[in-house]
């Protein structure tokens, strides 16, 4: 297979766009197609403050590197969740992630959940949910609760996340078998911003997940190749297995599923009504973040029940 552009040997070759590039052309290719769904989809301008929401692994890294190769100010967000597992997960991930930062010189600020909250994320699972399933759900909603915060409180403008079309289409996939509205309608490449939230945005949404991989490899970019140890068996990675059993035999099916969703809902064709209870947001009285509840949002609801002593 030769390089589409030079015609040397490729290194990558993209069924699903009928295009083989060689390494240096490939690594062209991937900044400038984010730049160009950057552009598309109205994420963000050169001028605005970018936080990246960095966890070591190869998607998040590689998009701070894309990010700072186009030019833009961009800088990490690393939130430490205290997750073990046979190679101490979290200190892995936080080690790949500062190394990452001080060889290109980026700024990174790091948020220790314990040292914040008192608690881990697997003990603050234990107390909350009584030992019960995994603390997905727990970690999910701390860390939403802390990139928002820390957006919020340095006066970011937008808050980028590593979310590959894997990912989305994944996502995208659950819900739709549950026919989750509300879901439905808040996915996609941009959540506008709101009082007291930044702007958040998928620059690699329509990258697939061997498409980062690849250029996480050839870019040189340590990561750490491990999933979350509670990751195994999840709801997540097994809609992807369907979606990777479909994509075999269909190259191109999952991004034609996700921009086909993308074009049902800005035209309107996607008929899903919101929880208009859900709606009225208003900040929440203790984090000032916006919640749906009376008074406290889910986040500090949670805490309230654990009251942790701070460390």
């Amino acid at each position: 297979m030769k390089c589409r552009k030079c015609g040397e040997k490729a290194s990558v070759n993209m069924r699903q766009h009928k295009l083989a590039l060689c390494k240096d052309h490939y690594l062209e290719w991937i900044p400038e197609q984010t730049d160009r769904f950057i552009k598309k989809y109205q994420m963000f301008s050169p001028d605005e403050r970018i936080l990246v929401a960095v966890s070591g692994g190869k998607d998040s890294l590689s998009l701070w590197d894309i990010l700072v190769r186009l030019g833009f100010h961009a800088d990490g967000l690393y939130i430490g969740l205290g997750i073990d597992g046979g190679i101490n997960y979290s200190n892995e991930s936080q080690r790949l992630t500062e190394e990452f930062a001080n060889q290109n010189n980026l700024k990174l600020h790091i948020v220790e959940i314990e040292r914040e909250y008192g608690l881990s994320i697997p003990a603050l699972s234990m107390q909350t949910q009584r030992g019960l399933g995994k603390p997905c759900a727990v970690c999910g909603l701390t860390k939403r609760h802390e990139m928002n915060r820390i957006a919020r409180d340095l006066g970011y403008d937008v808050l980028a996340t590593g979310h590959n079309l894997d990912d989305e289409a994944a996502v995208l996939f659950g819900n739709t078998l549950t026919w989750s509205a509300d879901y439905l309608l808040r996915q996609g490449p941009v959540l506008p911003a709101s009082d007291g939230l930044s702007r958040k945005v998928k620059p690699l949404c329509r990258f697939y997940e061997r498409e980062m991989t690849a250029y996480a490899l050839l870019r040189g970019i340590n990561y750490i190749y491990e999933e979350c140890p509670h990751a195994v068996g999840s709801t997540s990675i097994y809609y992807k297995e369907i979606l990777n059993q479909i994509e075999t035999a269909r190259p191109g099916a999952k991004l034609t599923f996700y921009l086909r969703f993308l074009e049902a809902r800005r035209s309107g064709e996607l008929f899903v009504e919101p929880n208009l209870e859900a709606a009225h947001l208003h900040p929440c009285t203790n984090c000032g973040q916006l919640t749906s509840a009376p008074d406290l949002c889910t986040f500090c609801r949670m805490m309230e029940k654990v009251k942790p002593t701070p460390v």
